[in-house]
């Protein structure tokens, strides 16, 4: 049985870029919880958050999660508040799960200006940064298996890093 690698952290910390690479060098299927929200609701994440609430859009998140899961060996990037529900937490435990972690200005540098990225505060875009990690710092914690540090930009590293403890971990 080969394990799931779930990806977890904030957004902007590499979970879906570094993914795509581990995939590729372990020839294994690549998941983004992100584009099966989009899939299964049939629109963009800024327009759930507009239209349907957050809420909502935890509700498709953990559709998708559960969907990524249907089979095994998948390398999955999971959305950076998947850790903000209960209900997943069952679901990550299914595999591995690895932790990315940034620091809010690298973090910031990365995700400021993407349309993509619904704000989940009021407070300016740093500050918001600042306020979800440490309010999800206890949640990531709990939830991962290992964690990689990825506010340098040196994806080779990470990904070697993260393929070594996978491999430790799942066997």
């Amino acid at each position: 049985m080969e394990k799931n690698l779930f990806l977890i952290g904030y957004r902007g910390t590499g979970k879906t870029f570094l993914g795509k690479i581990i995939a590729e060098k372990l020839g294994r299927d690549f998941v983004d919880t992100d584009e099966l929200i989009i899939d299964l609701a049939g629109k963009s994440i800024p327009e759930i958050f507009s239209q349907d609430g957050e809420e909502k859009f935890r509700e498709w998140e953990t559709k998708a999660l559960t969907k990524a899961c249907e089979k095994e060996g998948r390398i999955i990037s999971c959305g950076g508040g998947v850790v903000t529900q209960e209900r997943n937490f069952p679901l990550l435990k299914t595999g591995v799960v690895c932790l990315l972690k940034s620091n809010a200005k690298t973090i910031f540098d990365r995700i400021y200006g993407d349309g993509n990225r619904p704000s989940l505060t009021d407070k300016d875009p740093l500050e918001e940064i600042v306020h979800l990690l440490a309010v999800r710092a206890p949640l990531y914690e709990r939830a991962k298996d290992f964690e990689i540090e990825t506010s340098i930009n040196d994806h080779e590293k990470y990904t070697d890093e993260i393929i070594s403890k996978f491999n430790e971990v799942s066997n």
